[in-house]
């Protein structure tokens, strides 16, 4: 009787760098790839930019594994009661998998296994997702670091990451039929055409994903230090989070890429491995401290006088807040599915300290609306810009949207593209057009509250409230 094991997908739509898919096809005579659509939330339901994204991949995965000879098992329902059945009906000696780290995830993988073991099937989860694994790093007191420098640091003296293992050319396929639904049947797809923009500025899979990151290593990662803050480049970034979310590549691919093409020691390279290193400590943090997606690490701040505005919410959403460079980002954010670092920064702040919305209110909308939603970066991202989490901004910190956007899209490109009505402004007064005269408005065919908003809250205004609210936990805190 020959052996088989099931290989379960879940965030590594590859071939490349897959640990599980090789262990499986060494020791195995038969290999089952399976997807499972879970219809329980894990930690928070998948977002509807990061279900758009899911069917495109999982169509091309699957695409990748019948090139090889097999079909990728597409079931949907509870993964326990999915796996008892597959097991079963199948006759598999072993389970593989990569791990997860988000809490709820965890505790479903943890008691899958506990299942199965007892049934005594084999089961062995392997890293694929992370450079580093969370228990491997601690500070001197053996506890969990808080601040991303040190964190990072102690991460660089351990193990080299391990070299990515290379695609199969071959994968025994299961000799007999075995019931399968299509990624159409998941449903993931949108019933109203609101994905157009996606469409236009994403291509989904593992392919696309490879192509993409060389090509930036060969072009782009050199000058990385000084183009990664600048909204206006249209290359300044990778745009690779996506491809990484969902596994279409692995974070230890990406570090090896840019070894073998670069000189490792230069800015721009170490620049964008930093980023990879925040990408750990998100990860790291959601790890040791489960609570985050849904409350703050700092604990003064849950007593945060909060504002309940749902006119500026909408506003904010809409990008109709008057402030062009964070209308410029909110409406890229509902185009593409996407928007620029150092823009979700700016957005953040505006949400959280100029409205002084609750950060919870900005990390749902970009959990529903980001091709790369992740739980673990959405999380650390708000909390920081919030002042509330780990390696937080200090709650003085408050960004100014004006000086941010003369700074960081100094000719207005960013701006004109997301925010058309203003592209005929001078780039003097397109970062401020409520400090415009008439007559500069009237020219660029634009009369305010009409065409374009006024700013919702003067900013000036706004942050010395949000610094008085910032006062009074901090003093409740001492």
């Amino acid at each position: 009787m020959e052996r088989v094991a099931i290989v379960w997908f879940r965030q590594d739509l590859r071939l490349e760098d897959h640990q599980a898919l090789r262990a499986a096809a060494q020791d195995y005579e038969q290999v089952i790839p399976l997807f499972i659509l879970s219809h329980q939330e894990i930690s928070w339901m998948m977002g509807r930019a990061s279900r758009w994204w899911l069917h495109h991949s999982l169509e091309r995965f699957d695409q990748l594994l019948r090139e090889l000879g097999l079909n990728l098992i597409i079931r949907q329902g509870n993964p326990l009661a999915v796996l008892r059945e597959l097991v079963k009906e199948v006759g598999a000696q072993a389970v593989f998998w990569h791990r997860r780290y988000e809490p709820s995830a965890l505790e479903e993988d943890r008691a899958i296994k506990i299942f199965l073991e007892e049934q005594e099937i084999k089961v062995k989860s392997f890293s694929g997702h992370l450079l580093f694994e969370p228990w491997e790093v601690l500070n001197k007191q053996n506890r969990p670091f808080q601040v991303f420098t040190p964190f990072w640091k102690a991460c660089l003296t351990l193990h080299q990451p391990q070299q990515p293992l290379k695609a199969p050319s071959y994968l025994p396929p299961f000799k007999r039929s075995i019931t399968t639904l299509s990624v159409s049947d998941l449903g993931l797809l949108p019933k109203i055409p609101w994905d157009v923009g996606l469409k236009k500025a994403w291509q989904p899979g593992c392919s696309f994903a490879l192509k993409k990151a060389q090509a930036f290593i060969d072009n782009d990662i050199h000058h990385y230090h000084k183009t990664r803050d600048r909204p206006d480049l249209v290359n300044g970034v990778s745009h690779l989070s996506p491809h990484l979310h969902f596994g279409e590549l692995s974070p230890r691919m990406l570090w090896h890429a840019i070894e073998t093409s670069c000189d490792i020691h230069e800015e721009g390279p170490q620049s964008f491995i930093r980023q990879l290193g925040w990408r750990e400590f998100a990860y790291y943090l959601l790890y040791h401290f489960p609570f985050t997606p849904d409350s703050p690490l700092k604990e003064s701040f849950k007593a945060f006088p909060w504002t309940k505005n749902a006119q500026w919410l909408k506003a904010w959403q809409k990008g109709q807040t008057g402030y062009p460079i964070v209308d410029a980002g909110m409406r890229e954010l509902w185009a593409t599915g996407w928007m620029h670092n150092r823009v979700r920064l700016i957005v953040g702040s505006f949400l959280v300290k100029d409205l002084r919305l609750h950060w919870l209110e900005g990390e749902k909308w970009f959990w529903d609306t980001l091709v790369d939603a992740d739980l673990a970066n959405n999380c650390l991202g708000w909390q920081w810009v919030a002042g509330c989490g780990a390696d937080a901004a200090p709650y003085f910190r408050i960004f100014n949207p004006v000086s941010q956007s003369e700074k960081f899209d100094p000719e207005g490109v960013y701006i004109r593209k997301w925010v058309p009505e203003l592209a005929k402004l001078p780039t003097k007064w397109i970062h401020k057009p409520w400090e415009a005269s008439s007559d500069i408005l009237a020219n660029a065919g634009i009369k305010l509250g009409l065409d374009y908003p006024y700013p919702i809250v003067d900013h000036q205004e706004a942050r010395i409230k949000a610094l008085e609210a910032f006062e009074k936990i901090k003093q409740n805190a001492i």
